[in-house]
Order: structure tokens, then C-alpha cells, then sequence
């Protein structure tokens, strides 16, 4: 099994390497290595020319994983993504031409733009780490992690996800413009190497990764830590300013987040540090706010924040007592 500290080292490596080509995004790259070692999904939501595409070609060199990508139009069909049987004349039978959604990291590019039929075929593969044409299951090599994309602009001619299937990516998160130094620092790097792309060298392999998601599963979680979660989770639905708070697939995500950020720090247990570092992106898009509020302008990350300040959190334990 692998060791914490191994998880540790690796994971510091990648985020190195990727941060050669994302400058000055630490944060928002940890949140996507959190997701990878949870074996979870990530929807980047922000605008345009922000790194979204660079973050994830990135994340696929680093760790030596298949890329693939998937450009989303209102035109797109579900076969188009997952494959379809195509006759084969010289044989005189059908043949599986498997699609892009068979790879290790894949980039769904402004998911939502393409329509809602397509979109139920990414997300059921999402869920279910396969893909049923015509009756034949084909999985999905292990491990397969999906960064989608959607922009929070131009919402003409888009299908925007529907609460249901928003809750089947691990986290969401933004980006954000950069600061004046990161965005001096960003011309000064394109200044030295003369030339737009980065060569970016592996530093894990898959079969890394998958050795360090096996050893998130024995991250230890005290049980005054668990029930914060729980806590947490329940809070969003009793909030007078939702309207369907979060299912127990957010309290797994949350467990699952907690334990690889534990991991990330070279730590065996979870802190309730972890849970409240984790706890906005993990909760925030499972949230559906009262309609009237849209005026008000409150989101669910304001929402996720209200419950962090009003849960009280477990008394401080010694490292021995959470572990």
C-alpha cells in the first residue's frame, strides 16, 4: 500500500510541474489534484482565456494520463462522445468505433452548449465508469476523470445542467483573473521560453495515481469529524434560503475531499480544517436557492459560508486522539 507521505510527495510534484504552465492559481490547482486523488469529477466555471483548457492538458501530462477532449455544440450527438457500432463490410458484421470519452482525463469543453440528450450520455459514463451501444456495456479504463467547463456568460443558445446532473461533479470551481505580478509573471515566462506552449514533463504515471486514490481510503476519520460533516450537509437543507439542499452524495464528497486534502498534507486522519477547506466547492453547486433570491444576488457559496460559521465545530483534539 502506499504510504501518506508518498501521496504527499506525489501530489507536490504535480502541482509543481502543472504550476510551470498555470501561474499563480495554487489554490484552484490543489482543488483538481483533491478531485483526482477522490476519483471525482471537476466543472471549472469561469470566463473565457482563464487556463481552463491549459489546466487540464496539464493535469494529463503531469500524471502521464490519455487526454482527450470534447468540444460541446448544439450540434453534438451522444455518439459523437461515447462511440457507435459501424457496420464492417469485409467482416459482415458490426464493429465498436469506441469515441473520445475513452481515455483517462477528459476535457468537456462548454458542456453546456451541447444539447440535453448528449449531455445524459457524459454524465451517465461520469456515474457509472461506462458505456452501454446497443446493448453492450464497454467500461471505462481506470482511472477516468472528467473536467468540464461552462462559461457563466453567453447563456443564449445553451442547456445549463440541471440541479441533478451538477450533482454528479465532485467539486466546481473558478479561476479568477490573476493578479498584476502573476500576470507579469505569465508574459515574462512566454518572454523566456519564445513560444506559446509548455513542455511540461511527467512526474506520476496511472498507475501512480491509482496507487494513491487506493491509499486515500485509509485516511482515518474520527467520528466527532464525521458527524461535523453530517452536520454541515444538514444545515444546507434546514437554510431558509434554499430550496433543496444537499443529498448524501454532497456528504461523500465531502468525506472524500477531507480525507485527500489529509492526504495532500501528509497527514493519515482528517482535521475539521480539511472538511471547512473542502466544504464550498464540495457543497455549493448541489444547492437550489429560493427563486426569489436571484435579486439579492446570494449564491450557494454564500450559503455554504453561513453554514461554516453557524455549525460548531468539533472541540480541538490532539493528533493522537484524531488519528
Amino acid at each position: 500500500m502506499v504510504a501518506v507521505d508518498v501521496v504527499a510527495a506525489g501530489s507536490a510534484r504535480v502541482l509543481d510541474e502543472v504550476g510551470r504552465a498555470v501561474v499563480g492559481k495554487r489554490e484552484a490547482l490543489e482543488l483538481v489534484m483533491l478531485a483526482l486523488l477522490a476519483d471525482g469529477h471537476v466543472l471549472i466555471e469561469d470566463y473565457p482565456g482563464l487556463a481552463k483548457t491549459l489546466m487540464a492538458r496539464s493535469f494529463a501530462e503531469a500524471t502521464s494520463l490519455r487526454f482527450g477532449r470534447v468540444q460541446f455544440t448544439p450540434d453534438l450527438m451522444p455518439s459523437d462522445v461515447t462511440g457507435s457500432s459501424i457496420y464492417n463490410q469485409r467482416e459482415s458484421d458490426f464493429e465498436f468505433r469506441a469515441g473520445p470519452i475513452f481515455t483517462n482525463l477528459l476535457l468537456a469543453d462548454e458542456i453546456n452548449r451541447a444539447p440535453p440528450k448528449t449531455q445524459a450520455a457524459l454524465l451517465e459514463a461520469m456515474q457509472e465508469r461506462q458505456v452501454t451501444i446497443e446493448g453492450v456495456t464497454h467500461p471505462l479504463e481506470r482511472p477516468f476523470v472528467v473536467l468540464a467547463t461552462q462559461n457563466p456568460i453567453e447563456y443564449e443558445g445553451t442547456y445549463p445542467l440541471p440541479e441533478a446532473q451538477l450533482d454528479r461533479f465532485l467539486i466546481r470551481i473558478g479561476v479568477g483573473y490573476p493578479s498584476r505580478d502573476d500576470e507579469w509573471e505569465v508574459l515574462g515566462r512566454r518572454l523566456e521560453r519564445r513560444a506559446d506552449e509548455v513542455e511540461l514533463r511527467p512526474v506520476i504515471d496511472a498507475a501512480d495515481l491509482l496507487g494513491m486514490q487506493r491509499a486515500i481510503e485509509h485516511v482515518h476519520v474520527a467520528d466527532a469529524v464525521g458527524r461535523y460533516i453530517v452536520d454541515l450537509v444538514r444545515a444546507t437543507r434546514d437554510s431558509p434560503r434554499v430550496q433543496v439542499g444537499s443529498s448524501p452524495r454532497g456528504t461523500l464528497a465531502v468525506l472524500k475531499l477531507s480525507r485527500a486534502r489529509a492526504a495532500l498534507g501528509g497527514r493519515d486522519f482528517v482535521t475539521p480544517d480539511d472538511v471547512k477547506a473542502v466544504a464550498t466547492p464540495a457543497l455549493a453547486h448541489r444547492l437550489a436557492l429560493r427563486p426569489e433570491l436571484w435579486v439579492q444576488r446570494v449564491r450557494g457559496e454564500d450559503v455554504v459560508q453561513e453554514v461554516l460559521d453557524s455549525v460548531p465545530t468539533p472541540p480541538a483534539e490532539s493528533a493522537e486522539a484524531l488519528a
